[in-house]
């Protein structure tokens, strides 16, 4: 008993000994911080800086483990699996992290239909406000940042709980797809947002890969980056100290000047004349002016829907709407309080930032209602491009070098564990869809092996339907790319969404965003999770001709196909021997199989499916969800 008295005098002694090992301080990076959500049942690293001999311990959930500084001041501690759970505080020698979970970790990457927020106009977004959002659903957004060298970590971040407030900045797709991960997985759910609007594949890979990529349009540019890293750096630096003051010009008018250009009595007599819509030499900050006639000052709405990308609108000297990229342009009630009888003045400041074009209005979509009457705004502007403020400084798309964001946006990230990735990418590649398929296949092995997973899932969304509908259209650089991504569900542990049925013919940013996210979840649950489910509309298995019939066999029916509206089966354009292409229809027969009459005299040795920028199809599966394009050789 005196022993077991003494021992116990002792311990914390022993306990106090032992954390002195652990007092020095760390540096972590900025992912491991406050809210974040761990990937549960697979091994964790944590990692960071700190004094090179000295110890680090972590802590968490009930697991710990520890380690000791580099020479080079870093350090890495691998923790056990953990089930899903929280919230939980984890300790890093003296640091604390609160509200920590464990979950589904996803990388969320790719252009800007995948950054596309919820507050940009996508449907059904203020139902997801008004639920209240999730708060074991996080978001981590990553800084749009490029680099010629790779980065140790990110410059600034912070992870965001899915409530009302936080939730219309995330990643539209993202979100829709978390919601479905936490609500059938029943687990938090963490989403690592790295993308940038307008990027091509190969800004995401290592440039060192693509160098070695002979006949690739991009490898002698990789082979630069490589070669002449501190030149590209410089070069990095001036361009985004050029964007900063960009920036700075386009978003921050001078209220004075803005208010003494837009009122009624200034003079503009030294601007040009322009006739909207249809003329458009605009550029830099933009703008334009008009007058127009009111009888009466009260009930008067706004409607001019098309702005592109940025716009201050005044009306006689007063801001009355603020534009911002990606927001949707309301009907803006203006307060009789800013209005005359007789002569008024619309002026609209503009920017385009994408390619220094501002585009306003649009035919029959520009003018004033006054007591439900209209008061047109189309026709002859006045306009500045420089008189009023100095032209924007030029800045370059460096950020599509290379491995420039890659370097700076997804190498920093490869120490945290995730489920997966999706991506949301292919429009700045659809002019080269001859290499899509390697380059997209090296980036998806990159990520895998930088993240030590050979087999982490990749899931991803094939291009929409866009631009004008062309009934035959053999040669469309949509239709060769989207090829070019089926083709990619050669390696393994990948899925692709197919959303040929709810894109936009005159936006390349289509607003349903809930189908996009929960098409991808359907390729998480059969990939990731292994779920018996159908993932995936109807895909061709065989195309057979006999003698004036063309008889297709088709996959992933579940209950059978099936028509959006009854009819025809639309979608298909056959090729003969001396390169002519006809447009044809087909008739659902039977459960899995579908029958093309050919014309008389017309031999096919080709047909092709959804095959066209903007193609018209209507065949789906019993999910609901649409046919893969495809193109097939007859014999």
């Amino acid at each position: 008993m005196k022993k077991i008295s003494v021992f116990l005098a002792i311990l914390p002694m022993l306990f106090f000994a032992c954390g002195e090992k652990f007092q020095s301080e760390v540096t972590l990076p900025r992912i491991i911080s406050e809210s974040m959500v761990l990937q549960r049942d697979q091994p964790v690293s944590i990692w960071g800086k700190g004094i090179p001999g000295e110890n680090v311990r972590v802590s968490v959930a009930g697991v710990m483990s520890s380690t000791e500084v580099e020479n080079d001041s870093t350090w890495k501690v691998g923790l056990p699996p953990v089930t899903a759970g929280g919230p939980f505080v984890m300790k890093v020698n003296q640091t604390e992290i609160k509200d920590v979970y464990f979950g589904d970790v996803w990388l969320a990457g790719g252009q800007s239909n995948m950054e596309w927020p919820l507050k940009s106009g996508v449907i059904g977004a203020d139902a997801e406000y008004d639920e209240g959002g999730n708060p074991e659903i996080r978001f981590f957004k990553v800084p749009r940042i490029y680099s010629a060298v790779k980065k140790a970590d990110i410059p600034e971040g912070d992870w965001k709980i899915a409530n009302p407030s936080n939730m219309p900045d995330f990643s539209a797709v993202a979100w829709f797809f978390a919601k479905k991960n936490a609500q059938e997985k029943d687990v938090p759910v963490g989403i690592i947002e790295s993308n940038w609007g307008g990027t091509p594949a190969e800004g995401w890979t290592d440039a060192e890969i693509l160098a070695e990529m002979k006949e690739m349009s991009f490898q002698q540019e990789a082979l630069d980056m490589i070669e002449n890293q501190e030149k590209w750096d410089r070069d990095f630096q001036a361009n985004d100290k050029r964007r900063e003051m960009r920036d700075i010009m386009v978003h921050h008018p001078d209220s004075a000047t803005a208010r003494e250009v837009a009122s009624v009595d200034y003079n503009d007599s030294q601007w040009s004349k322009i006739n909207l819509p249809t003329g458009n030499p605009l550029s830099d900050i933009a703008w334009v002016r008009k007058s127009f006639q009111l009888n009466s000052t009260e009930d008067v709405t706004l409607i001019f829907p098309t702005l592109d990308q940025m716009a201050f609108i005044y009306i006689n000297g007063e801001l009355v709407h603020h534009k911002d990229w990606g927001a949707a342009m309301p009907e803006v009630s203006v307060s009789p309080d800013l209005l005359y009888q007789g002569k008024n003045v619309i002026s609209i400041r503009a920017v385009n930032t994408w390619n220094n074009r501002p585009v306003i209005g649009a035919k029959d979509q520009m003018y004033l209602l006054q007591a439900g009457k209209k008061v047109e705004l189309e026709g002859t502007w006045s306009y500045s491009n420089s008189i009023v403020e100095p032209k924007l400084p030029e800045v370059t798309w460096q950020n599509w070098k290379p491995g420039a964001m890659y370097n700076a946006m997804i190498y920093p990230l490869k120490n945290y564990g995730v489920r997966g990735a999706i991506w949301y990418q292919g429009e700045s590649n659809a002019g080269r869809a001859g290499e899509y398929k390697e380059l997209f296949e090296t980036m998806i092995t990159n990520w895998r092996t930088i993240w030590n997973q050979p087999e982490m899932p990749f899931l991803f969304v094939q291009l929409a339907n866009y631009m004008e509908r062309v009934e035959l259209q053999p040669d469309s650089q949509w239709a060769f790319l989207r090829e070019a991504q089926k083709e990619t569900l050669e390696l393994p542990q990948t899925g692709m969404a197919v959303i040929i049925d709810i894109g936009e013919a005159d936006d390349i940013h289509p607003r349903n965003k809930k189908d996009v996210g929960e098409r991808l979840w359907l390729q998480a649950r059969k990939v990731a999770f292994k779920d018996e489910v159908i993932s995936s509309g109807p895909i061709i298995k065989s195309a057979s001709k006999t003698g004036a019939t063309i008889t297709l066999d088709f996959i992933s029916i579940g209950e059978g196909l099936q028509l959006i509206v009854e009819g025809e089966v639309k979608g298909f354009i056959l090729k003969n021997e001396s390169d002519k292409w006809i447009t044809a229809d087909g008739k659902i027969v039977g459960k899995d199989q579908i029958q093309i009459k050919l014309p008389d005299g017309f031999n096919p040795v080709e047909i092709r499916y959804a095959w066209a920028d903007n193609p018209e199809v209507n065949l789906i599966n019993s999910e609901g969800l649409p046919a893969q394009p495809f193109r097939m050789e007859l014999e």
